[in-house]
């Protein structure tokens, strides 16, 4: 799986979970909706629960559901807890490692990267898993039944 995808297919669970409030949703129904194996949704959802972002119970009834409001959920928090960069660090020629060249334009570019991370991270901050949520619903979203 693509690394930028995991953060989308969180989020997009994520919405789910919301628009089924007091439901638990089975990995799954999720899955169906997300076009991808149960096991993809389990791993990720498994790091969000480590995050205190989603709960799981077992048995015939369980499912996964939000540990909290959607109003407390950053993105930010989404982010980290996948672990994950957004952008891919690419090196110039990673067989060369004495040309100073190389090793300039590495530190240039990694410096420049970590730069547009933290930025990155700091609008993520500012918005919130309700704002997608509700973006979805008025766009007319079908719900799990």
């Amino acid at each position: 799986m693509k690394r930028s995808s995991r953060l989308s297919i969180a989020l997009h669970a994520l919405v789910h979970l919301h628009a089924q409030p007091g439901k638990q949703l089975t990995s799954a129904s999720l899955a169906t909706c997300l076009m991808t194996n149960p096991v993809v949704v389990r791993r990720i959802l498994g790091e969000l629960r480590q995050a205190g972002i989603v709960d799981a119970s077992k048995g015939p009834n369980g499912g996964w559901s939000l540990n909290r409001p959607a109003q407390e959920i950053t993105l930010r928090q989404v982010y980290e807890a996948m672990g994950e960069r957004l952008l891919v660090r690419t090196d110039s020629d990673p067989g060369d490692v004495t040309c100073a060249i190389v090793r300039s334009v590495d530190r240039v570019m990694h410096d420049f990267l970590d730069d547009a991370e933290t930025l990155l991270a700091a609008r993520l901050q500012r918005v919130r898993l309700s704002d997608i949520a509700s973006d979805a619903i008025h766009a007319g979203f079908p719900r799990l039944d």
